[in-house]
């Protein structure tokens, strides 16, 4: 299944450079990087969330996991939840689940960046499909969204 129209059209009439980059199908971020011989760091994922009764689009690295202590602190409430599979389908109806892009503000939806993203120079992210993704330069990312940038991801656990 090719990027979604609504996402390459946005793109192309944006004039932003990117780039598609076919993978065989993976489910998770991480195994996309993989899968694409590409640093961790540059691999962002999506998850989103209800806060109160609007959906935000979190977007952090896929090695990283979604800190909701943190979440309601920046939000200033105890209404934070990880959205439901049906009400992301509902929100993304031309992605599959789960391979929903970072360019929340598309579906309409606020997006926050985390932090550790914004000094790299590009980002690589599903385009909604779990057969490609999609990189481009950060600031041109940026530049489509305005994402509110701060700290909400939880480090990964060491492994020994």
């Amino acid at each position: 299944m090719p990027i979604p129209w609504t996402l390459k059209n946005h793109l192309d009439r944006e004039h932003v450079h990117y780039d598609v980059l076919p993978h065989s199908q993976t489910f998770r971020a991480v195994a996309v990087a993989q899968t694409l011989h590409l640093p961790m760091q540059e691999m962002a994922k999506v998850v989103i969330v209800k806060v109160k009764e609007q959906f935000v689009t979190m977007v952090l690295p896929a090695t990283a996991k979604v800190d909701v202590q943190r979440l309601r602190k920046l939000f200033g409430t105890h209404h934070v939840r990880l959205a439901k599979e049906e009400e992301i389908a509902w929100l993304f109806p031309d992605c599959e689940l789960g391979a929903m892009p970072p360019l929340g503000t598309l579906y309409g939806l606020p997006v926050y960046v985390d932090r550790s993203l914004t000094g790299d120079e590009e980002i690589v992210f599903e385009g909604g499909t779990h057969s490609e993704a999609i990189r481009m330069r950060y600031w041109d990312f940026a530049a489509l969204v305005f994402p509110v940038v701060a700290e909400f991801h939880r480090p990964p656990v060491a492994t020994c």
